[in-house]
C-alpha cells in the first residue's frame, strides 16, 4: 500500500491550496445562478457569462502553460493564478452591473488559466513513471474535498441566513486568502528554462500540436472528442430535479457525488499505477456511459443516488488520470504546454458539449440527450481500446 506519508511536501502544499480554493469556489456554486437571477440576469445572459468565462480560461491555459515551460518557472504562475481566483470572490459582491459581473467572473477563470499548466507540471515533476496516477489522484482527492466542504458550508450558512447571498461572497474570500498564503511555501526547482527570453503570442501554444509526438496527438484527440459529449453536471442535476428531487436533495446528491469522487481519487490513482493509466481511464468512461444510459430513465431516489455513486467513481478514474497520462508521454520540459493545450481545448469542448446537450434536450427531451451521450461514449471506449494499443 502506497502510504500518504510518501507524498512530498510540494504535492501536499499544492493539494492544500487546491482544497482551500475549491472550498471557496464551490461555496458559491449552488447559489451563483440564484444570485444572478436576483440581480436581473436572464438564463441567456447567465449562459453567455459562463461561456465567455470558460473560453477565456481555455485560451489562457495554453498560453500560460507555454510561458511557464519556456521560463522554467512554475511557482509565480501558481501564486498569481490562485490570487486572481481569491480576489474575484468579493469582487462579485461589489456591484450588480452586468459588465462588472462579467469582469469579476472572468478574473476567476483567468486565474485558473494562469495556474493550471504550471501546477500540473509541478505535480508531474514530483512523480515518477511508476506513481503518476497516485500523485495526481491524491491532488484530485484533496481538491474535490473542497467541493464537498464548500456547498456544505453554503447550505449551513443559508439555513441560518436565507437569501443573504452578498455576505457569502465575502466569506468565500477567507479560504481563498488561505490558499494564496499557503502558496508562499512553494519553491521552484533549479532553473530549467528552455528559452526565457522568447516572446509568447496569445495563440503560439497552438503550434505545439505540430511539434508534439504522434502518441500525444492520438491520445488528446480521443480525450477531446469525449469532452465534446461531456456536458455540464448541471444537466444531471436538472434530470434529478425533473425526477422529483427537491432543491435540498439535488444539492445533497451533488455533495454526495463530490464526496465519492474525493474518497476514490487517491486509491484509484494507486490502482491505475498497477494496472495502467489507459485501463483505468477506459473503466472510468465505461462507468460514465452507464450513468448516462441510466439517467435517461431514472425516476427514483435510490437509482439516482446509485448513478451519482458511479459518477463519482468515473470522475476519480478520469480527471487526474488523463493529466497523469499526458504528462507520462510528454517531454518533461513541455508538460505545462502539453497539459495547457489539452485543458484549454477541453474547456472549449465542454462549452460546446453543454450547448449541444441543451439543444438536444430542448428539441427531443432529456432521455434522448442522455442516450446520445451514452452511445457516443461507447464509440470512444472502442477508440481508446483499439487505436491506443501500445499506450501505458
Amino acid at each position: 500500500m502506497y502510504k500518504i506519508k510518501h507524498i512530498s511536501k510540494t504535492v501536499w502544499t499544492l493539494s492544500l491550496i487546491s482544497l482551500f480554493t475549491d472550498t471557496a469556489s464551490e461555496m458559491l456554486y449552488p447559489i451563483m445562478p440564484i444570485y444572478l437571477k436576483t440581480i436581473g440576469f436572464s438564463i441567456v445572459l447567465i449562459g453567455i457569462l459562463e461561456g465567455l468565462a470558460e473560453a477565456i480560461a481555455g485560451l489562457s491555459k495554453g498560453y500560460f502553460g507555454k510561458r511557464s515551460d519556456l521560463s522554467g518557472k512554475r511557482v509565480p504562475f501558481v501564486q498569481i493564478g490562485y490570487a486572481f481566483s481569491a480576489i474575484s470572490k468579493p469582487m462579485m459582491a461589489f456591484s450588480i452591473y452586468p459588465l462588472w459581473i462579467f469582469f469579476s467572473r472572468t478574473v476567476d477563470r483567468f486565474g485558473k488559466g494562469i495556474r493550471t499548466g504550471a501546477r500540473d507540471a509541478m505535480l508531474s515533476s514530483e512523480a515518477t513513471l511508476e506513481n503518476k496516477g497516485r500523485i495526481f489522484g491524491f491532488h484530485r482527492s484533496m481538491d474535490t474535498f473542497g467541493a464537498v466542504l464548500g456547498p456544505a458550508l453554503a447550505l449551513l450558512y443559508l439555513y441560518f441566513y436565507p437569501e443573504n447571498y452578498i455576505t457569502l461572497f465575502y466569506i468565500a474570500f477567507i479560504p481563498g486568502v488561505i490558499a494564496v498564503i499557503t502558496s508562499f511555501y512553494l519553491k521552484d526547482k533549479p532553473d530549467n528554462a528552455v528559452c526565457a527570453n522568447e516572446k509568447v503570442k496569445l495563440f503560439s501554444f497552438l503550434s505545439y500540436w505540430k511539434t508534439s509526438s504522434i502518441k500525444y496527438r492520438k491520445l488528446v484527440s480521443g480525450l477531446l472528442v469525449f469532452a465534446l459529449f461531456n456536458s455540464s453536471d448541471v444537466f444531471l442535476l436538472l434530470k434529478a430535479k425533473e425526477a422529483g428531487l427537491n432543491d435540498t436533495m439535488v444539492i445533497g446528491v451533488y455533495i454526495f457525488y463530490n464526496l465519492i469522487y474525493a474518497l476514490f481519487a487517491f486509491p484509484v490513482g494507486i490502482l491505475a499505477d498497477k494496472i495502467g493509466l489507459k485501463k483505468m481511464y477506459i473503466i472510468g468512461i465505461i462507468l460514465f456511459s452507464i450513468v448516462y444510459f441510466g439517467m435517461s430513465s431514472a425516476s427514483s431516489l435510490f437509482v439516482i443516488g446509485l448513478l451519482f455513486l458511479f459518477y463519482g467513481i468515473y470522475a476519480a478514474a478520469t480527471e487526474g488520470i488523463s493529466k497523469a497520462w499526458i504528462s507520462q508521454i510528454s517531454n518533461k520540459n513541455e508538460v505545462a504546454t502539453a497539459i495547457g493545450f489539452y485543458t484549454g481545448f477541453q474547456s472549449i469542448c465542454a462549452m460546446l458539449a453543454s450547448s449541444l446537450a441543451g439543444f438536444i434536450w430542448f428539441q427531443f427531451g432529456a432521455s434522448i440527450t442522455f442516450i446520445v451521450t451514452g452511445i457516443a461514449t461507447i464509440l470512444i471506449v472502442i477508440y481508446f481500446s483499439f487505436a491506443l494499443k501500445n499506450y501505458p
